[in-house]
């Protein structure tokens, strides 16, 4: 009998950053990275355990701008010319470093694990990676949960339930678009969460949510068995609780697995290293210079003198840090447990980016998880949530407070001086825009066009990842345009509905840059 659960939780998101009004652009390789890295070594991992029989499951969110841009023609096209250019890279670097000791066999690693993406990409999905999720979705192994349509961080539009609606019922219409059901569970964005939330989640057959967890620890009243059980709110919808202890060993790069000194460093990349005019093909067409993704030294120590990565020894390390992972989820679920009337669950929630792309050894330390929790161990049973309450449905009712997993718990990562100002402008444009829903006829196919397109530049604007870039002071001004452009083409959409002159061309032109939904 086992003691108790694990639920892995891979949270997968990127903004939409479609830009086919460039050649190239530099943001658009935050998700041709993340493709490379970590959604397709992903899907990688879930074929090799069904063929080798692993009875695994894990719960992921694939966010509706996410999905939205797998499922572009032009991003599609675009990332293959990606991994194109760095296949041929990775061949150069080959023959460049043949008789450097160590480092060739790291660019021979490169070259080989681009020529399996590419294949797995290409050839055994034909283009169309979200087949490989909505597969294993649909035999069991993966929960999919769905989420707000722009990855809105909702707590701030709490005074406007239309805007939370809208966010909620946009990002379940695109889950079902690609995934056929209806889905069991939602992400709220952030783990941001108010209890205005309840009852439109309800409103869509949501039957739970992630929280983080002082979320449920500050629930009223107290929930008996804190993070390790859910809670029901009293309108109905069931919330679990982030494992602290579980993100710290995994989130921290003091503390936690990913700042080991065997694993590769990030930040050390040929981009920056070689020669100018060698390296020039490989980099932005203006000459800048910016990362490949070929990166040849590990993280070493608190030093500027790196040593060369040596992939066996990073893998090794995955496995053994692996096994401390098992082992202290043990010792958790061994020691809840018998206090408990039912088996403990312990969720544990990341972003699935740090696997494979910030973690570069990440999804083979994940790998591990799982295969050793299957086989090499009898404490835990891997589980996902839904799972979880079909087995044990009573649950304690009790309200989550308002929360997030950001900085200090709350809103104050999207909320603050380095990116308060957009709020003002985000509200009047959803107060216009509800105005507009309520009041407007789609009177013409082109008024209702124009309607759509205000409605999305609405919630591209309220995306969460331009105020959290902004607090972070990474591509600062690439976010600050972004939401000035998204409102400034709204406010010009409500000025030509409102006075019955939609400029048509105008209208076609940002249809074709902004085309999510």
């Amino acid at each position: 009998m086992t003691k108790g659960y694990l639920s892995l939780v891979l949270h997968a998101h990127l903004p939409y950053v479609r830009h086919p009004e460039f050649e190239e652009y530099l943001e658009e390789k935050w998700f041709f990275e993340a493709m490379a890295e970590t959604y397709i070594p992903l899907v990688d991992m879930f074929d090799r355990l069904v063929d080798d029989n692993i009875p695994f499951c894990i719960t992921m969110t694939l966010t509706p701008t996410l999905l939205s841009m797998m499922d572009d023609q032009l991003l599609r096209e675009r990332f293959l010319s990606y991994l194109y250019k760095l296949m041929e890279l990775s061949e150069k670097e080959v023959q460049r470093t043949k008789n450097m000791y160590q480092v060739s066999e790291v660019t021979k690693m490169y070259r080989d694990k681009l020529k399996r993406i590419l294949h797995i990409y290409r050839d055994k999905y034909h283009g169309n990676i979200i087949d490989a999720f909505r597969k294993y979705k649909d035999i069991g192994c993966i929960e999919l949960l769905a989420s707000a349509a722009t990855h809105g961080y909702l707590p701030l539009y709490e005074e406007y339930p239309e805007a939370l609606n809208a966010q909620i019922q946009q990002g379940i219409n695109t889950y079902k678009r690609y995934f056929g059901n209806s889905p069991k569970g939602f992400w709220l964005p952030e783990c941001g969460y108010t209890p205005v939330l309840d009852e439109i989640l309800i409103k869509h057959n949501i039957y739970y949510f992630i929280c983080e967890s002082h979320g449920i620890e500050y629930a009223v009243p107290r929930p008996e068995y804190g993070t390790y059980a859910p809670i029901c709110s009293p309108r109905g919808v069931v919330a679990f609780g982030r494992d602290q202890e579980s993100s710290k060993q995994v989130w921290s790069m003091d503390e936690g697995y990913p700042g080991d000194y065997d694993y590769r460093d990030f930040y050390r990349d040929i981009g920056y290293d070689l020669d100018y005019e060698y390296i020039k093909p490989y980099i932005l067409p203006n000459g800048q210079r910016t990362h490949t993704g070929l990166k040849y030294y590990k993280i070493t120590g608190k030093t500027e003198d790196k040593h060369i990565y040596i992939p066996e020894n990073a893998i090794e390390k995955a496995s053994i840090h692996a096994a401390n992972f098992i082992f202290n989820r043990q010792q958790q679920i061994k020691y809840y447990s018998g206090g408990m009337t039912k088996p403990p669950i312990v969720v544990c929630p990341y972003d699935a980016e740090l696997f494979g792309h910030w973690w570069f050894e990440g999804v083979d330390w994940l790998n591990f998880v799982i295969r050793k929790s299957v086989y090499d161990q009898n404490i835990y049973t891997l589980i996902t949530p839904f799972k979880y309450l079909e087995r044990y449905p009573k649950v304690q009712v009790a309200q989550p407070c308002p929360s997030s997993w950001g900085y200090q718990g709350y809103n104050e990562v999207w909320l603050n001086g380095s990116n308060d100002w957009i709020y003002r402008h985000i509200h009047k444009s959803v107060q216009r825009m509800t105005f507009l829903a309520n009041r407007a006829v789609a009177s013409s196919p082109l008024v209702e066009r124009a309607l759509n397109q205000a409605a999305r530049e609405v919630m591209l604007a309220q995306s969460s990842d331009w105020a959290f870039i902004m607090k972070t002071g990474t591509m600062v001004e690439y976010a600050k345009n972004r939401t000035l452009a998204h409102l400034g083409r709204f406010n010009r959409l409500y000025h030509d509905i409102s006075n019955n002159c939609i400029d048509e061309n105008w209208l076609r032109d940002i249809e074709y840059i902004d085309n999510i939904f």
